[in-house]
């Protein structure tokens, strides 16, 4: 099989974030195992779905990791020019859900496999292919806890997220978070018998802006754009008619901090403005969603070095979308973006990936294997 049969098939998997990915998972092991590869299905709590492991290569020698997800964002765009889970081509031009963030790295990976394979490598090479990335990074934990009994610890992991196939040395990191506010409900012709949530939650709201308002008056990281941390409030919902008193509001929030900057110490205001109003008879919850950390891998870092060597140009400083690399540092292990696509085409109709951008990931995977077998 080649590059875009791999992906023809991984794209056929309708492996939505948050739904049970056992089949895609399953396939994979499978290819793996034609190729003399053992993969290891790692069950996360959830218990219907897994992260994926297999090395190639002496596992008990540090080497390096190619980490991807196996999850894609729910095809929901109604301007799909055909089924976002049956792969297209139209020249260079690749279609399908995923095939840019990021089944296309994936694909690549895979296709690599039999030439990595047969290389006697001297370090490994392994395949840690996560779930969930796209609500969170809410799998890749699981397995990062895993990998001391699985690998000696590697000397770093490629992330392979849509970076047009320039290295990416960071990203900031992120939380999020629901704040949800229960008050008493009634008829709108006596508000004084009721407690008003959305009222209630105006309060937060505005308390949400002050501190975006705030952040962007630094501290600042010029690697990014903007260069400040930031926050928003992205969901509001409450209320059933105009003349009921509503009982409850809920608000979505999400952080975004610049290396050095908890994310979650910047709702930390937000969530304290509405904790106050318990004093006031309402009932208030501040539910964390998802948070992962920021990526910031220093310039003459040795992985740095090596991706600039594998792909012929120097890595940027920063980009502004997140991905589980900041998950590896955090644990202790050097990490680096770098990944066929365009983050611009992804979460869109008729998402898509280039050939050459395929063939372009494929020699790098395959020129990574060579340094490994010297």
């Amino acid at each position: 099989m080649d590059v875009f049969d791999i992906l023809d098939r991984l794209v056929a998997f309708p492996s939505v974030a948050g739904k049970p990915n056992g089949d895609i998972a399953g396939w994979i092991g499978a290819y793996l195992a034609e190729h003399g590869t053992q993969a290891t299905l790692l069950p996360g709590p959830e218990g219907d779905r897994s992260n994926l492991f297999a090395t190639i290569g002496p596992a008990d020698i540090p080497g390096y990791i190619l980490s991807g997800h196996m999850d894609v964002v729910p095809p929901g765009e109604p301007q799909w020019s055909s089924s976002p889970f049956a792969l297209r081509r139209d020249g260079e031009r690749v279609y399908g859900r995923g095939t840019t963030d990021m089944k296309g790295f994936l694909a690549a990976t895979l296709a690599a496999v039999p030439h990595l394979a047969g290389l006697h490598l001297a370090r490994p090479i392994h395949l840690a292919f996560s779930y969930d990335e796209e609500i969170g990074c809410r799998g890749v934990p699981h397995l990062i806890v895993r990998l001391p009994e699985l690998c000696a610890k590697p000397l770093g992991v490629i992330v392979g997220e849509p970076s047009g196939m320039r290295a990416v040395r960071g990203h900031k990191g992120k939380a999020a978070a629901r704040v949800t506010i229960k008050g008493r409900s009634g008829h709108s012709s006596r508000p004084d018998l009721g407690l008003n949530a959305v009222h209630a939650m105006a309060d937060v709201l505005s308390s949400a802006v002050s501190e975006a308002e705030r952040l962007s008056q630094g501290p600042f990281d010029s690697s990014f754009e903007p260069p400040y941390s930031s926050l928003q409030a992205g969901v509001i919902a409450g209320g059933q008619s105009v003349n009921i008193i509503p009982d409850t509001c809920m608000l979505d929030l999400e952080a975004r901090a610049i290396p050095g900057v908890d994310p979650a110490s910047l709702l930390a205001p937000v969530n304290a403005r509405a904790e106050s109003l318990v004093a006031e008879g309402f009932q208030v919850e501040c539910t964390p969603m998802s948070a992962y950390p920021a990526l910031s891998l220093p310039q003459d870092a040795t992985l740095a070095a090596l991706l600039r060597e594998l792909t012929g140009e120097a890595p940027l400083a920063a980009v502004s979308y997140g991905t589980e690399a900041g998950l590896y540092q955090a644990a202790g292990i050097d990490a680096i973006i770098c990944g066929p696509g365009d983050i611009g085409r992804a979460h869109k109709p008729d998402e898509y990936i280039l050939a050459s951008e395929l063939a372009a990931c494929q020699r790098m995977i395959e020129a990574l294997g060579t340094r490994c077998a010297v």
